[in-house]
């Protein structure tokens, strides 16, 4: 069975359903037994294990409730990401991020041991090295709001790619906002 991180799938006694994504994005699964793939592309397909083999049917969302209800309510919330953009060449929030900041904390007040993860990005003016710096330099800079507010300093991991992942691809030395920004990510 593969899984990947924008689908979840239930398994209880050889039967593996398909959940909906929140936001409506489309997943798949592949379940495999031995030479025969089954695949699971709509939400609520599934398949169950039988004695003659792997049979693909239709689930309902009542019968996940009454099957796989306890295992669904004990999952952890799922990871909630926030974008903050920078003002070109520092650390400073642009203006449309400072209204951002307190969804992030309201976010990371619903978790009892929340794990953040917070990666700066630059846009593609400057060298690498000096890139990689700011991109750190903005990463750090939020992790350090967020400490300053409460969050907890082991709950928080930053890093910093510079211009290697832009949003929005751009050749060498082109100037490109979105692409000046930290990622955070909340679990």
């Amino acid at each position: 069975m593969l899984l990947t991180s924008t689908l979840i799938a239930c398994a209880n006694r050889g039967t593996v359903v398909l959940l909906p994504e929140k936001d409506g994005k489309p997943t798949a699964v592949v379940v495999k037994e031995n030479d025969r793939e089954t695949v699971l592309d709509k939400p609520y397909a599934a398949v169950r294990q039988t004695p003659f083999g792997a049979r693909p049917f239709m689930s309902t969302p009542e019968e996940v409730a009454t099957k796989f209800g306890a295992a669904l309510a004990s999952q952890p919330q799922r990871a909630v990401s926030f974008t903050l953009y920078f003002v070109e060449g520092k650390d400073e929030f642009a203006d449309e991020s400072k209204r951002v900041v307190e969804s992030i904390f309201s976010e990371i007040a619903k978790r009892p041991v929340p794990d953040v993860i917070v990666i700066g990005h630059t846009d593609a003016v400057g060298s690498d090295q000096i890139n990689d710096a700011l991109a750190r330099q903005r990463a750090e800079a939020v992790r350090a709001e967020l400490i300053r507010r409460g969050v907890a300093p082991e709950n928080i991991q930053a890093s910093g790619r510079g211009k290697r992942e832009p949003l929005v691809p751009t050749p060498d030395g082109v100037a490109e906002p979105r692409n000046r920004r930290v990622e955070i990510f909340v679990r």
